[in-house]
């Protein structure tokens, strides 16, 4: 196992920043910068050996300060949807931006992306680890509390992409981290990935309104369109006459997990029929946002000048489920003052023949 830190750019304060890429002994690397401890880059091996990268991005720092589409970021405090753009803890009223209509979407518009964060390497039993710290000041984002926050990715002799999550706060707060990583197990420049097929080990999901906010339905996916408990392709049935799709403009929607709570298990897969990639998902997390990239097609060019059109790519967005802050019924992302968040995410690679 090994690791390469090089210079990647400047912040426009002059501040350097740094790429670092994580390898193991079987040829597969994972690339990732200390501007927002964003994840660039992932190689594996397609089923003849060639080396693909399968993660959506960009070549520059210039093009991940602007990155709409949140490209390999992790998301916090809070990554998802809060109604109203507001919360209610311990009797008092927090206000955030409304960024998204009236709601706040993933803690926008000062984005942990878009930060310098501190960094640092080791090697482990796992393989060799890259963990990224930021420190978030009492009314960050309109959230309570200072917290000390870090976002870890390990590569592992397995082919396995490890993210952990820590967080502690001196007050009464909220965490509930992702990481935005489109992917394309066509490769990054593969095109509509629709193609390739997925599956959720979740029996229901949260039905949502026009503005994605979960209404508190439970809804169990068999005989619909957001069926994934059998693999199939992602775009079967995308463009169905139903409801959830219509108003999310494809799939964007909160998958209620099967595992039980706490549990680290598989709990999601994509496969390319054309690469032979495989990718199994593995978390702790109550929930998973899979998104088919509905919205890209705005922002800067793509790694090599390509263009992310809608679709290109689709997200395994791990999480405690939208407006659970405002939810009570919801499994909740308070994290009391002192407390440790701690949770995991795994993206393991393989190869079909």
């Amino acid at each position: 196992m090994a690791y390469r830190k090089e210079p990647w750019g400047v912040m426009p304060s002059g501040e350097p920043v740094s790429l670092y890429t994580l390898s193991n002994d079987n040829g597969v690397s994972a690339s990732f910068t200390d501007l927002g401890g964003t994840w660039v880059t992932m190689y594996v091996p397609d089923r003849a050996g060639k080396l693909v990268d399968v993660v959506l991005g960009y070549d520059s720092v210039e093009a991940y300060l602007e990155n709409p589409p949140h490209f390999g970021a992790p998301i916090g405090r809070n990554a998802n949807r809060i109604a109203g753009a507001r919360f209610t803890l311990n009797g008092k009223e927090y206000r955030l931006a409304a960024n998204d209509g009236t709601n706040n979407l993933h803690s926008a518009p000062d984005l942990y992306h878009s930060r310098l964060w501190e960094a640092e390497t080791e090697e482990g039993d796992l393989g060799t680890t890259v963990r990224f710290s930021l420190f978030s000041p009492d009314g960050d984002q309109g959230y309570p509390g200072n917290a000390d926050i870090t976002v870890s990715y390990t590569l592992t002799p397995d082919d396995s992409l490890i993210i952990a999550y820590h967080m502690v706060s001196d007050s009464d707060t909220v965490a509930n981290f992702t990481n935005h990583t489109y992917f394309n197990l066509d490769g990054q420049d593969g095109g509509n990935a629709m193609g390739q097929s997925v599956w959720i080990d979740a029996d229901a999901y949260t039905a949502a309104d026009a503005g994605s906010i979960p209404t508190g339905e439970i809804v169990p996916v068999a005989g619909t369109p957001m069926d994934f408990t059998v693999m199939k392709e992602i775009g079967r049935d995308i463009d169905a006459a139903y409801e959830a799709l219509i108003l999310g403009m494809g799939y964007d929607h909160n998958w209620i997990l099967n595992h039980a709570p706490g549990e680290t298990a598989l709990s999601a897969a994509a496969e390319s029929g054309k690469t032979g990639i495989r990718m199994e998902v593995c978390t702790d997390l109550p929930g998973m946002q899979f998104y088919t990239g509905n919205f890209l097609g705005t922002g800067p060019a793509g790694k090599n000048g390509m263009i992310y059109a809608p679709r290109y790519g689709y997200c395994f967005e791990t999480q405690y489920y939208p407006n659970a802050v405002n939810m009570p019924e919801f499994p909740s992302p308070i994290l009391k003052a002192g407390e440790e968040y701690r949770t995991t995410t795994v993206y393991r690679f393989t190869q079909q023949k």
